[in-house]
């Protein structure tokens, strides 16, 4: 996450003499018909963000649908095979998604076993001969070359590459405009980085990048590829808009999952519990087909690569724990171990959320410094990882092999297997050696088999956990695509294991039962996922008489965890500065009406239906709003009595404003447009593209004092509310709609008086920017 961890700066923080200035008095008491609170500033929220490596001007996507005239004009228009054929394009994307995505897991599988594999053989074949130093230096010296190829390609060429993605991901189907996330290099520098990193043997996984992997394929195949080489068939033009591209996103990042576990249904259940904000049944059955098709490609590999034909692959590269052959017993007393596990995953969860937040801050001014810095801490992850993972081994003591086991299950000296030899004599096995000079899936077979009680000490066990505590805060955050899940499971895998060893002797449950119950109780403890990881860890597992302990598992972490702070992904999302917004409104936000809010912004500029050039002209360089009320002077109410009536025809947007001086559709007179005319200039796919600048286009004096017709551009059914909403209700329906714009309409209408008094953003609805401007607000939060 090269510059996951190269934060911007939070929030203005409340002036602590400021507070006791004001009144004390509690909101909730306050009448109806009293101001609830005093304001001290203007209503303004900060619109950068860190993306990648630059601190991006943030923009919000227009999930709602523009029911301009054009738009109403081609919906009638559209004949059933249109129809058909839309439909029809949407399940082709859809299966596209899943077939690239499960065919490109495959080869980072591939790439990732084999090249780590045959790093691990050359060791084992340099250590049987005892030149240990010459050991050390080559897997020392190779995972440092692959960490070098990963962290040059995220630092030099595609910075967003770097981290898991799913932040920026969820953050984009929030509503939240990610710039430069999934383009074509992107792309190629998350694949070979993941490969590169994860080969190099650091505390990360490549489920996170898959996810981002997923996306970047729905987001290039739904706009015809990359910018520079974009396919212009007419079809594809149906998905240029942020709803249909929302859609592909969504159904890429559950492909991902269901890529990196193997496991189609909780991929679906991944994307509805934690990225996807919108969510449809028509979506969910697309989602459940890409993950289909990723399932079907990621077992006919499986079925080819048992024939030998995949290297060193063969049953490698995904987290696969198929415990269906075990007997899994468990009575009343087991539920009392089973509880622990779950507050320590709750515990320790929040704690690794709350130490990563301030290595992250570290992190950040390191970062800060420039590219070669980034560089720099990568390569002394990397080294610091090879020399504890080499090196730790030795300090364990050799286990003699049970005589019941055949002499090439135990010691085994090939790349994987559970009885690593080591440095130990015939006959004997180095149980550190075997989780940590392995591949990090193979780390977690180990750790995870069953009926192996005493493969495992507790000491090597205590290191392994320490470890990999050390590394799971220490590499994530480095500039190389990362995933977080992995180093979590190995983390709680570690504990887990530790307290079956230590519960043993008074519960029937198996040490490597105990071992996936720690790793799926810190991942609630951090991600706070319930339903979709309880579904992944059933289908990893394929044996369902885990699922009554695991739920009870993953409920009791997580809610330990969110007594303490967010989970991991919000923690990200608020260092990296991301408006992204809350399911769930404050329960102060219940006190402040819209109708205040909009009096501490700036005056909204509002435009008439038929506008000089020279006025839009001043409104778009004069301002960055990208939204315009249109009001249209001197209409006959529906009382039939005209009285200087004024009356809200709809929004339009700068994007639109922008296209209509770059096409010169001016009047030379003050007057409504027919139909032909707004036709043959504009189409209502001309209208998706949101690219454009005021400073790039070219205006002249005469044309300044020319006029334009904005009625058939602009959408004539915005959302609207009244001033007396509270703001807790304006946000769900601000969230749950997707919208980017909402108009606040007075209650009451005086002659003459404006219909709109204010437009709200998604800046003017998050809770921190709301708190500058009322502090007595934050009294009433503590306080709750």
């Amino acid at each position: 996450m090269g510059e996951e961890s190269s934060l911007i700066k939070e929030s203005t923080s409340m002036n602590p003499n400021m507070e006791e200035e004001v009144e004390e008095r509690d909101p909730e008491s306050n009448p109806l018909n009293e101001p609830l609170l005093k304001r001290n500033r203007t209503l303004s929220g900060n619109p950068l963000a860190l993306v990648g490596a630059k601190v991006s001007y943030i923009e919000s996507l227009d999930y709602e649908i523009n029911e301009n005239d054009l738009f109403k004009q081609d919906w009638r228009k559209r004949s059933r095979a249109q129809v058909f054929q839309y439909i029809f394009c949407k399940w082709s994307l859809a299966f596209l998604v899943g077939l690239l995505t499960g065919v490109t897991a495959t080869l980072i599988n591939l790439a990732i076993e084999n090249i780590a594999g045959y790093k691990l053989l050359a060791v084992v074949s340099f250590i049987q001969k005892e030149s240990y130093l010459t050991g050390f230096l080559y897997f020392t010296g190779v995972n440092f070359l692959l960490t070098f190829v990963a962290s040059v390609l995220c630092v030099c060429f595609a910075p967003t590459a770097a981290g898991p993605g799913i932040p920026e991901i969820k953050a984009y189907l929030n509503g939240v405009d990610t710039p430069n996330m999934y383009g074509a290099t992107v792309l190629f520098v998350k694949i070979i980085g993941s490969i590169g990193a994860v080969s190099a043997g650091l505390d990360l996984g490549k489920e996170g990048p898959l996810v981002h992997i997923g996306s970047c394929f729905a987001s290039l195949l739904g706009q015809g590829g990359p910018d520079n080489y974009r396919i212009k068939w007419r079809w594809l033009r149906y998905f240029n808009n942020d709803r249909d591209r929302r859609d592909l996103i969504t159904i890429g990042s559950s492909s991902g999952v269901c890529a990196a576990f193997r496991a189609p249904v909780g991929g679906v259940l991944f994307a509805l519990e934690e990225v996807a904000t919108w969510w449809r049944s028509a979506l969910l059955w697309r989602t459940f087909f890409s993950t289909a098709v990723v399932v079907v490609v990621l077992r006919a590999t499986i079925e080819l690569c048992h024939e030998g034909k995949c290297g060193l692959f063969g049953e490698g590269g995904l987290i696969m724990f198929d415990v269906s052959d075990v007997t899994v017993r468990y009575n009343v007393m087991d539920i009392i171990p089973v509880v622990i596990i779950g507050i320590l995953g709750g515990l320790l969860g929040s704690l690794y959320n709350h130490l990563l937040h301030k290595v992250l801050r570290l992190y950040n001014l390191i970062n800060q410094k420039g590219k070669m810095y980034k560089l720099l801490l990568s390569l002394s992850v990397a080294l610091f990882t090879s020399v504890c993972q080499y090196g730790l081994p030795f300090l364990a003591k050799c286990t003699p092999c049970d005589p019941s086991l055949p002499e090439p299950v135990c010691p085994t000296n090939g790349r994987s297997g559970n009885f690593k030899q080591f440095n130990c004599p015939n006959g004997h096995y180095n149980d550190l050696a075997t989780l940590l000079l392995t591949t990090n899936d193979d780390a977690v077979r180990n750790i995870f088999s069953t009926n192996t009680p005493l493969e495992y000490q507790p000491s090597s066990i205590i290191i392994f956990f320490a470890l990999y505590c050390i590394l799971g805060l220490i590499t994530f955050g480095i500039a190389v695509p990362s995933g977080l899940f992995l180093p979590i499971i190995l983390m709680g895998s570690g504990y887990g294991r530790l307290l079956g060893i230590i519960m043993g002797p008074h519960t029937n449950i198996d040490h490597g039962l105990f071992a996936v119950l720690g790793a799926a109780s810190l991942m609630a403890g951090s991600m706070r996922m319930t339903v979709s990881l309880c579904v992944i860890f059933l289908e990893l597992t394929n044996n369902l008489l885990l699922l009554p302990i695991t739920m009870i598992v993953l409920v009791i972490a997580k809610t330990v965890g969110d007594s303490f702070n967010p989970s991991i992904y919000e923690i990200i999302l608020h260092l990296k500065g991301l408006p992204f917004m809350d399911a769930n409104p404050d329960p102060w936000m219940r006190n402040l009406t819209v109708g205040e809010l909009v009096d501490v912004k700036t005056a909204v500029v509002s435009l008439r239906g038929v506008e000089k050039v020279a006025n839009i002209v001043t409104a778009l360089k004069n301002t960055t709003h990208n939204g315009f009320p249109v009001i249209d002077g001197g209409v006959v109410a529906s009382t039939g009595v005209a009285n200087e009536a004024t009356e809200l025809h709809g929004i339009i947007l700068r994007a639109h404003l922008i296209q209509v001086l770059k096409k010169k559709w001016f009047l030379k007179e003050r007057r409504r447009t027919e139909d032909w005319e707004v036709r043959e200039k504009f189409t209502w796919v001309e209208l998706a593209e949101r690219e454009g600048n005021i400073e790039d286009v070219a205006v002249t004096k005469e044309e300044m004092e020319m006029f334009v017709d904005l009625h058939p551009l602009t959408n004539t059914t915005p959302f609207t509310v009244l001033e007396s909403m509270s703001v807790a209700k304006a946000m769900v329906l601000f969230r749950q709609v997707g919208l980017r714009h909402m108009l606040v309409v007075p209650k009451y209408q005086a002659s003459g008086v404006s219909p709109v008094i204010g437009i709200l953003t998604r800046q003017d609805l998050l809770a921190h920017n709301i708190l500058t401007v009322f502090p007595h607000l934050a009294k009433s939060k503590k306080k709750q």
